[in-house]
């Protein structure tokens, strides 16, 4: 998934001022008539829902907007430079030079203006005066700016599904939603981050499946920073365990850590832990013991399988409850 990428971008220049005077028949001294120039045109970054990556940046990386053109004769304005919308997916971040972030598109629609245009010149007719009744003076435009900036995306969903690798993230949001990830039984199916939207009890939301973690995650080990920054705007999260596993809790408790090494904020975000693959024997048997091996993480608690959908209504029902205790939006 492309959710990092450096572009360059430049404004217009304004277009300069006129020096003209009027001549028209008997009005031998008709005065200035110079008109200004026009704006340049400005580049602007606009959150658009049908943007899903940053994948059209791969190869596009330098937009310029037009230049505002020149004033002329009959106080006629130059016209503005076409502007440059740069459209990227909601829930994109806006990085500059420093590192600071001055945007976060959070909603289809919202724009940014990334590099305003030069303002036009003012053409001789603004110089006139009682002392200066034919001035031969005309303002330049303002030179357009050029401006690098990093566009980084941090997907928004109500709910992220997280666990190790092959614990099952895939299979469930398959069997909740339309969207179909690779699944198969093995790690690392899925490399990229997966949305889907859910309906259930008469409310919708978007899940996301992120990418199995490993431990070290947050020091980029397995593309971690990647994976993990898409869970900062989540809502509520999913906390998928393999039910085969050697080690559930272990498991549960390694990747809660490396949340909260990635980014502290990330342990106070509500939890959900479901164990999986309880339509095998094995994990039927041992489930009681997986929950007693969790202690007090364990106080929202299901046992479900993505596979046939035992257990996961119920857990969907939990996730609406939390939900609706959770503010609507959570974009840091």
């Amino acid at each position: 998934m492309i959710d990092n990428v450096l572009i360059q971008i430049r404004s217009g220049s304004g277009g300069d001022g006129a020096i003209s005077g009027r001549h028209e028949k008997f009005v031998p001294r008709g005065g200035p008539d110079g008109g200004d120039g026009g704006r340049g045109g400005n580049v602007i970054i606009k959150g658009d829902h049908n943007e899903n990556t940053l994948i059209n940046f791969r190869y596009i990386k330098n937009f310029i907007a037009g230049n505002g053109e020149n004033g002329s004769k009959a106080k006629k304005h130059g016209k503005d430079g076409k502007d440059t919308i740069i459209k990227v997916p909601v829930g994109t971040q806006i990085i500059d030079e420093g590192g600071s972030i001055v945007a976060d598109i959070v909603l289809s629609g919202e724009e940014y203006i990334a590099a305003a245009g030069g303002r036009g010149g003012d053409g001789n007719v603004k110089y006139s005066s009682s002392t200066s009744q034919y001035p031969v003076i005309a303002q330049s435009g303002e030179l357009g700016s050029e401006h690098n900036l990093r566009l980084e995306l941090k997907l928004i969903a109500d709910v992220g599904i997280i666990g190790v690798p092959n614990a099952g993230k895939s299979s469930l949001i398959s069997f909740l939603t339309a969207a179909r990830p690779k699944v198969a039984s093995y790690p690392f199916t899925t490399i990229e981050p997966v949305l889907g939207l859910v309906e259930h009890r008469e409310k919708d939301f978007v899940m996301v499946d992120i990418p199995g973690l490993l431990e070290g995650a947050h020091q980029g080990i397995g593309l971690g920073h990647e994976f993990l920054r898409h869970i900062e705007r989540t809502r509520v999260l999913v906390h998928l365990v393999d039910g085969t596993s050697d080690n559930p809790s272990g498991d549960f408790h390694k990747i809660n850590k490396e949340l909260e090494l990635f980014d502290e904020s990330l342990k106070d975000k509500p939890q959900i832990l479901v164990i999986n693959k309880v339509d095998l024997e094995e994990v039927r048997v041992l489930a009681e013991d997986v929950r007693d091996s969790m202690g007090e993480d364990a106080w929202r608690f299901h046992i479900v399988s993505a596979i046939s959908g035992e257990g996961v209504s119920e857990m969907m029902d939990e996730v609406v409850q939390v939900l609706s205790d959770q503010p609507t939006a959570n974009h840091p």
